[in-house]
């Protein structure tokens, strides 16, 4: 299995704090939420991943090669992230993953390991939180009575929401296949490159593509977009025990 980091937007809505840096850079606790990230798969005995870049990412580049210098990790840059969406972003990624198996987890998303070995008893589902508040501007989902999503994104109602989805995916070989075709068939062909990824999950889930929504429970998962966000997300790691920053590329954990 792969591992997708979408990592290109340049997050202007937690400047200055991006002004001169990433915000899969910033640091949650102490430790970066992209270190995290990579680690918390590395551990998981993911050892192959793919980074989407955009805004200063060089920045980037030379902080994942200063953290795990003997990664197995190809970039890849989109250079009209300023213009485009996720969408674009996941596209642009297509040449290493499509055909594979493949983690999908947005770079701003600080997370519990336990979240990602929940979804990796299964194949083809998404991390959805059902307890707590959910907010108009959340990406929510509908799920049926076989625990499969029918409807995600914005436009779905709070009321009718089973809960949010966190950004992070799974999907199998086969699913991997119609999910690139469906972006390529949604970004090149009709041009609709400021648009989230998950219009393309509906576009297959819609042609009987079976993606599970796995309740992740109490299971801790937050993605970072305003300031609030941030300092909500080191008040609480900041309770948790302290992360251990090793490379399991190199050291035995």
């Amino acid at each position: 299995m792969k591992c997708v980091i979408l990592a290109a937007g340049s997050a202007t809505r937690l400047r200055p704090h991006t002004d001169d840096l990433p915000k899969t850079l910033l640091p949650v606790a102490g430790v970066p939420i992209l270190r995290r990230t990579i680690t918390s798969f590395l551990r998981l005995g993911v050892t192959q991943f793919v980074i989407g870049t955009g805004y200063l990412e060089d920045k980037v580049r030379a902080a994942v090669a200063a953290w795990f210098p003997e990664l197995d990790v190809a970039f890849v840059s989109n250079p009209d992230y300023a213009a485009t969406n996720n969408a674009y972003s996941l596209l642009l990624t297509r040449e290493h993953v499509e055909g594979s198996a493949f983690a999908l987890i947005d770079g701003d998303v600080v997370f519990d390991a336990g979240v990602i070995k929940q979804l990796m008893h299964g194949v083809d589902c998404l991390a959805v939180r059902s307890a707590g508040g959910i907010g108009l501007e959340e990406v929510k989902v509908t799920i049926d009575g076989g625990g499969h999503v029918r409807e995600i994104g914005k436009h779905v109602t709070v009321a009718a929401a089973a809960g949010e989805s966190v950004g992070i995916e799974l999907f199998s070989q086969s699913t991997s296949r119609r999910l690139f075709a469906a972006l390529d068939e949604r970004v090149r062909e009709r041009g609709l490159v400021n648009e989230y990824y998950e219009a393309a999950f509906q576009q297959i889930i819609d042609a009987g593509v079976a993606l599970r929504g796995v309740d992740i429970g109490a299971r801790y998962a937050a993605e970072i977009d305003t300031y609030d966000d941030l300092l909500e997300a080191n008040l609480y790691l900041s309770t948790q025990p302290m992360f251990d920053v090793r490379d399991p590329l190199r050291i035995a954990v």
